[in-house]
């Protein structure tokens, strides 16, 4: 009796099948891969002086231009240029010899005028004179009083002397020239430089902002600090000595939208000069509870708003959208999206995504001011 061949091919499947069963639970099983290794840094909240850094320029504290007062032939300069001169200091002789004889013109006249006028005082008495013919003479010597006081005043103008103290700048007559009353060019300018004011100018908007952090209490005043200043040179280093804040005008300049901030500093060295250019650093007020987070733990996303990816209690990735208002340094001070206590991961963020459970350690991408 011969044997069916579709029970003949049966044998083998069977034999397939059982082999299969047996080298699957041969098989070693595959290990989860392992949870990604990530550095943080535990944030935590401190004081923060808020600050603005506004260009400038520095502006002498006091600034008189020295001019002719009488008509004249310059004689002597009696200064050295770029020195420091007193107040009351004679700066310039102007030729007085006209004025000089007119003084004693001056002189002549008063003494005149006054024998006349004393000896019409004692005739108006008797009536040996009119009452008009000693008017006339009383008048005729006063008016010889003003003449020679003027005189006086003309002569003592020919010395040129300083009006303040200070230092005094080129120049711009030599000995020999014609100076005139009233002229337009200013013979020399002495400028106070100690103290000096350095005036800068500070955007409306911010200035807005800074009033309504005051307003709400989330922004409290500096207190002492408030009205100190430093300055940074056009050099980049930074001067030795700490200014005070002055005012602000109390306008906005229609054409740029800011406000004028004047600041006064010390100058004892004459260091700064009228017209330098330099950077003023204003403490405008203070953070309690400041969130400053290095850098390297905020990106972008597709929109280009900052981003930051922290471990939450659970131990995996969640990211955050924050508010960066401005950096400090190698940090950035955010304003909302992340609080104290919470971890920010700044290394190993190409390797993680939102959600991803992860190990830690404390970050090693920070510098000693970051930790």
């Amino acid at each position: 009796m011969s044997i069916k061949p579709a029970h003949v091919a049966l044998i083998p499947v069977f034999a397939i099948a059982s082999l299969l069963a047996a080298c699957k639970d041969e098989a070693p099983s595959v290990a989860a891969p392992p949870a990604p290794l990530v550095g943080i840094v535990t944030l935590q909240a401190q004081p923060y002086a808020l600050t603005t850094e506004l260009p400038g320029r520095t502006t002498a504290y006091r600034s008189a231009e020295v001019r002719p007062q009488v008509n004249g032939i310059i004689q002597k300069r009696l200064f050295e240029e770029g020195s420091e001169v007193k107040a009351g200091q004679q700066l310039y002789q102007i030729d007085a010899s006209v004025y000089e004889a007119t003084l004693k013109s001056a002189e002549a006249t008063l003494a005149s005028t006054r024998s006349l006028s004393q000896r019409y005082a004692e005739l108006v008495k008797d009536n040996a004179v009119s009452q008009q013919a000693h008017d006339e003479a009383r008048a005729a010597f006063l008016q010889a009083q003003a003449n020679l006081e003027q005189a006086r005043i003309n002569v003592r103008y020919t010395k040129v002397l300083a009006p303040i103290d200070g230092r005094i700048g080129r120049s711009s007559v030599s000995e020999g020239a014609l100076v005139n009353n009233g002229q337009a060019q200013p013979l020399a300018t002495i400028q106070q430089l100690d103290p000096i004011y350095v005036d800068v100018t500070q955007s409306s908007t911010d200035l807005l902002r800074l009033r309504k952090a005051l307003a709400a209490g989330s922004l409290q005043k500096a207190g002492e600090n408030a009205a100190k200043v430093s300055l940074k040179l056009e050099d980049g280093s930074i001067y030795a000595h700490e200014g005070k804040l002055e005012f602000s005008e109390v306008s906005v300049d229609a054409s740029t939208g800011s406000v004028t901030v004047r600041a006064l500093f010390p100058n004892p060295d004459k260091l700064l000069l009228p017209g330098m250019f330099v950077k003023a650093e204003l403490v405008s007020g203070m953070l309690d509870k400041a969130i400053l987070v290095p850098q390297q733990g905020i990106s972008r996303d597709a929109r280009g708003r900052p981003l930051a990816m922290v471990v939450n209690m659970e131990g995996k990735v969640e990211s955050r959208l924050v508010e960066a208002e401005r950096a400090v340094g190698n940090r950035w001070l955010i304003t909302s999206g992340l609080k104290s206590g919470e971890r920010l991961i700044t290394e190993g963020l190409q390797y993680i995504q939102p959600g991803v459970a992860v190990q830690t350690k404390p970050a090693g991408n920070l510098t000693a001011d970051q930790q």
